[in-house]
């Protein structure tokens, strides 16, 4: 199989599930980071900072918003290079409240899925995945 083609399906499929995340999020009212944040075992000052009633709307802006549109970016190959970062700091924020140093979650040590995802979204960075049957690929060669 061609490694293009298996590029870009990676990356459509990374980008469903990063959308199907966020849009879940936004399409249900009473969705809040708040219970998420509450139990950060790694840096609980700063999740609890996040979950300060003047910061949680905004919190919760960020992460239905932030993975809804990384997943649309993804989907269609636009701004990759930026989303892509963007999304590793994200799943970044996301690893270290489940981190229980040395143990994350109950299955994992050290490394667990938002891990997997930094590697896959800065790969996607470094191998330009956006060029390959996507806007950015488009863009570039209007250019």
């Amino acid at each position: 199989m061609n490694s293009k083609l298996i590029l870009f399906l990676t990356r459509v499929l990374m980008g469903w599930m990063f959308f199907y995340a966020g849009i879940t999020k936004v399409l249900n009212p009473n969705w809040s980071a708040a219970g998420y944040l509450g139990n950060a075992k790694t840096f609980a000052g700063l999740y609890n900072w996040f979950l300060q009633p003047e910061i949680l709307p905004f919190t919760n802006f960020v992460n239905e918003w932030g993975l809804t549109l990384l997943g649309v970016s993804l989907i269609v190959g636009a701004l990759v290079k930026y989303s892509g970062y963007l999304g590793a700091l994200l799943m970044l924020l996301y690893y270290f409240p489940v981190l229980d140093f040395p143990k994350v979650g109950a299955n994992s040590y050290l490394v667990d899925d938002h891990i997997i995802f930094i590697a896959v979204l800065l790969c996607f960075v470094v191998i330009k995945a956006g060029e390959y049957w996507g806007f950015d690929g488009w863009w570039k060669s209007r250019r």
